[in-house]
């Protein structure tokens, strides 16, 4: 798939295609729902159609997004919740800064030090994230000594704080929720990778509808909308 060209050879136009990936990454829908809803509007859109298209464009969705996100606090707050892979349980780890915007995600087979460590390098290489002052866990043996090791190497500040206060983590576990109900829908995914995928759009459509985008604010569906359609140059 090219920047010029992300829809070249599809069979249908690129403004449904669209609408069907933004519907299905922002609202709690199947893909048999999205098939219905198609229907609706007199389209005949198999619903694993629509599974390739969020394959296929959830995560070039999220690289066109990244370069326009919001800068966020340095104060964060670090957590996992699950998924179901295959029949089994995964690990999602989550952050949000102090207003409640995301910084990153993680989707990991394990939840030990080095799926830790893995999780803060990725959150301190994200564009939008500043080094934290502080980080807010749970009880988690794992995250002081993830945080230790990178102390040690130089990845991470000396002088960052590390709390493990439960009850200050309220604002991610309500986070959680949105993206756990989007995925309550389809039972869980058939791969890591399909899973890896589908979070890629989940999360990054949350990040727009908090309002993490620049010039856009978190109630102006409308423009959430264009700037989607334009980051793949599609007119709506």
């Amino acid at each position: 798939m090219t920047p010029q060209a992300p829809f070249k050879w599809r069979h249908f136009e690129a403004e449904i295609i669209l609408l069907c990936v933004r519907w299905y990454l922002r609202y709690a829908l199947s893909y048999r729902d999205m098939e219905e809803i198609m229907q609706e509007r007199g389209l005949r859109v198999d619903h694993t159609t629509v599974y390739r298209w969020i394959q296929r464009y959830a995560p070039e969705l999220e690289k066109r997004c990244r370069p326009h996100l919001k800068e966020t606090t340095d104060s964060w707050r670090v957590d996992e919740t699950y998924v179901k892979v295959k029949g089994a349980w995964m690990y999602l780890y989550r952050a949000v800064d102090s207003h409640g915007n995301t910084l990153e995600f993680h989707l990991s087979a394990t939840r030990d030090t080095l799926a830790a460590k893995r999780f803060f390098s990725k959150v301190l290489g994200a564009s939008h994230t500043v080094a934290p002052r502080v980080i807010t866990v749970d009880k988690n043996a794992a995250y002081p000594k993830a945080l230790n090791e990178l102390k040690a190497i130089g990845v991470l500040a000396a002088s960052c704080e590390l709390r493990q206060r439960k009850y200050l983590n309220n604002l991610i576990e309500q986070d959680h929720r949105f993206i756990k109900r989007l995925t309550k829908p389809g039972m869980g995914f058939f791969s890591f990778e399909t899973a890896q995928r589908t979070l890629q759009g989940y999360e990054i459509i949350n990040m727009l509808r908090k309002g993490q985008v620049q010039g856009i604010g978190k109630d102006e569906a409308r423009n959430q909308a264009v700037f989607i359609a334009e980051l793949f140059g599609v007119a709506i």
